[in-house]
């Protein structure tokens, strides 16, 4: 499966205060760990750091980009520095996102299309998440409908369902497991699938253990890809054991240490 490290965001105080004395160091060494934690990506978010978000966005991906060379999914609602952030990644990124609402798409699919990179597209409209998995599906038809036009392969899309808080929504993990795997029937070849894990503990007791269970039951429902935190080794070697446990790598005494490698 493919992670994507979640810790380089500006709603962290330590990558906070990073932002705010433009302090490189703590950003590096967050990027390296994340990767040997087993991270394939990294999510670059300036959060609630600055009110420059142009100025801080640039300097974040320089200074991520400085320390590893992985893909950096750029991380804004902002067009403007989405573009900046692109730029700064020097063509090895991912956006991070578009919804399902014709000007936002408008806005961000031809961004895709001319930096040649994939794009995560969130299952939200207009009307906002919607209730069932038939909702999320056709936001994700439309989603899937505006790439092809843009020219950009099924291939480099990864629909999000939006996960929502199971303290407060508590049908949703349940529809968002469907709406997984009705993302493999979209198309030939489908898009690839995503979530952002974190959100489904968000306000709750016990976070760790509902990430892990949830991320489990994720991957067996064709789950592709994760915004996640990789310093949580329970989590990671969940995921790690669940795929060896669906023959998607081969099973040695040693497998965790095996795919760490």
């Amino acid at each position: 499966m493919f992670v994507i490290g979640e810790r380089i965001n500006g709603m962290f105080t330590d990558v906070k205060k990073a932002i705010q004395a433009e302090d490189p160091a703590p950003i590096q060494e967050l990027a390296k760990r994340q990767i040997a934690a087993g991270a394939n990506a990294l999510d670059i978010n300036v959060g609630p750091a600055t009110t420059d978000k142009v100025g801080a966005m640039k300097w974040l991906v320089e200074v991520a980009r400085e320390a590893v060379d992985v893909p950096l999914c750029i991380d804004t609602p902002n067009a403007q520095v989405m573009r900046v952030g692109l730029e700064a990644a020097g063509g090895n990124a991912i956006i991070n996102s578009t919804t399902g609402e014709e000007e936002r798409m408008a806005e961000v699919l031809p961004l895709a299309a001319e930096f040649n990179c994939p794009v995560i597209g969130l299952t939200i409209d207009a009307e906002g998440v919607p209730r069932d998995a038939n909702g999320r599906m056709e936001i994700a038809l439309r989603l899937a409908a505006a790439c092809m036009e843009q020219g950009i392969a099924m291939t480099d899309l990864y629909i999000d369902p939006v996960i929502l808080p199971v303290n407060a929504m508590q049908a949703v993990p349940e529809e968002v497991l469907k709406s997984l795997g009705m993302c493999k029937a979209l198309s030939d070849p489908p898009p690839q699938t995503i979530l952002g894990l974190s959100n489904v503990s968000q306000g709750t007791l016990y976070r760790e253990l509902i990430n892990r269970t949830y991320l489990v039951m994720a991957v067996a429902n064709s789950l592709d890809a994760a915004i996640m935190d990789p310093f949580d080794d329970d989590l990671m070697e969940a995921m790690i054991t669940t795929e060896v446990l669906l023959n998607r790598n081969v099973y040695c005494d040693d497998f965790i240490k095996a795919y760490r490698r």
